[in-house]
């Protein structure tokens, strides 16, 4: 960018920002920098954008858990995976997860597994077991409920 902005300009950009979808503060700093602002006017900016409700990282862990889960049928340990990658402090990734109701999380990995298992084409068992897993632990689903799983389709096929 050529020209640089003023903080007031910075400001209402990254207010938009942060308007139109949940932000954690990682993505606000980053899109400063981007935009060229200083490290005390980001500051500035960021203390700004909390006062005013436009960034609060309880309310993104809550709304990225429930989106993950639900649009990208993750799992928890993926979830809290990815909180960490985005530096959201331990309490926020626990409420984040009282977002995921247990039975909806059963139901979300039955019905995954189940058309997962159907359309894996492999003959060869073993091979066709090991994709299975392989999936399920790339969408960060527990060991516990994957083996299982596993076990109860496999004796059915």
């Amino acid at each position: 960018m050529n020209e640089t902005l003023t903080l007031k300009e910075a400001q209402l950009k990254l207010e938009y920002y942060c308007s139109y979808q949940e932000r954690c503060h990682q993505e606000v700093v980053q899109k400063a920098n981007d935009l060229g602002m200083k490290s005390n006017e980001t500051d500035a900016i960021l203390v700004h954008l909390i006062q005013h409700n436009f960034l609060n990282e309880e309310r993104f862990a809550r709304s990225f858990a429930r989106g993950k889960h639900r649009i990208k049928l993750w799992g928890k340990n993926r979830i809290v995976n990815e909180l960490k990658q985005r530096h959201i402090s331990a309490p926020n990734i626990k409420y984040a997860l009282t977002e995921i109701l247990d039975e909806e999380y059963q139901e979300t990995f039955d019905k995954l597994a189940e058309r997962h298992w159907e359309t894996i084409k492999e003959t060869n068992v073993q091979k066709k077991k090991k994709k299975f897993c392989d999936y399920l632990l790339r969408k960060g689903w527990e060991n516990s409920l994957i083996y299982g799983k596993l076990k109860e389709l496999s004796s059915t096929s």
